[in-house]
């Protein structure tokens, strides 16, 4: 009997010492978020402050809370990501433009490592 629930604590120790191994490797993507404020039109929110320029470990999902559309160029294309959905960036540089922007409205750099 002594065997056996020592064999049943083995095995259960292993089992949950395996699902928190496997927890810890599932990370969801961080949130970016592009808002809209003025003076300049969108900025990265980003800790309680706007900013042009924003350095983040990827991979992350792209939110856009501006007043219009995106563009994203980066080294595969430009994508357009619509008002209100998410795009996820990998590793690179990416530059960021409102759809008919103004010539002098920001236009975003984001680092993804």
């Amino acid at each position: 009997m002594r065997t056996l629930a020592l064999l049943f604590l083995a095995t259960s120790l292993l089992a949950v010492g395996a699902g928190q191994a496997l927890a810890q490797k599932t990370t969801s993507p961080k949130i970016v978020t592009v808002v809209m404020a003025d003076p300049g039109c969108h900025w990265f929110a980003a800790n309680g402050k706007h900013l042009k320029t924003l350095t983040v470990s990827g991979p992350v999902k792209l939110a856009n809370f501006d007043e219009d559309a995106l563009l994203v160029a980066g080294r595969s294309g430009v994508v357009r990501e619509p008002v209100g959905k998410r795009i996820t960036l990998t590793a690179g540089v990416y530059r960021i433009k409102m759809v008919k922007q103004h010539p002098d409205d920001n236009t975003l750099k984001l680092v993804v490592r």
